[in-house]
């Protein structure tokens, strides 16, 4: 075999490996950037956070929509599973819960046309025991997010929103099974 050929198949087995990490890595990259950044720098986990209204330079969500208000929780499942719960809005306020794995691969969509008198479900890894009865959402990672978004074009639906999601819990199970 010549060196040209050689080189050139060390080439592509190196492009190929490079593509391979690049698209294993990225996912994981972005949702640290996102968990970091939504969790104060991993200082607030397990706890919803409130974003403000959106405006022409709110940049907290990419490319938020001004007709939502938007709420966030970084979960972290090392200590034990957790407990999700999200208070319909008064009125005809949708809202939709969705959460994310640490891969950013969508693992669980819930809304309020699906369950109108509010969202619960129980967050944990394989193998963590969750209460009986509950909804169960499994994630393949400790880490991820949840994110909470509810309908709210007007100041007087975001006002009712944002006091409907101030109720919401994302926090860690009790033995008992409650938060």
């Amino acid at each position: 075999m010549n060196r040209t050929l050689k080189l050139g198949l060390i080439f592509a087995a190196a492009a190929a490996v490079g593509h391979v990490g690049l698209v294993m890595a990225t996912p994981r990259v972005i949702m640290g950037a996102a968990i970091k950044r939504t969790s104060k720098d991993g200082s607030v986990v397990n706890q919803f956070q409130f974003g403000p209204r959106t405006t022409k330079d709110s940049r907290a969500v990419v490319r938020p929509s001004p007709d939502l208000a938007y709420s966030t929780c970084a979960y972290n499942l090392s200590q034990g599973p957790i407990l999700v719960q999200a208070a319909p809005t008064p009125g005809d306020g949708y809202v939709s819960i969705s959460v994310f794995d640490a891969r950013t691969d969508n693992i669980a969509v819930f809304d309020t046309r699906q369950f109108p008198q509010g969202i619960r479900f129980v967050l944990a890894r394989e193998g963590q025991a969750v209460p009986d009865g509950e909804k169960v959402v499994r994630s393949n990672f400790d880490q991820g997010l949840i994110l909470d978004r509810r309908l709210a074009p007007t100041a007087e639906q975001f006002a009712q929103a944002d006091a409907a999601r101030r109720t919401d819990s994302c926090a860690p199970l009790d033995s008992k099974g409650s938060t």
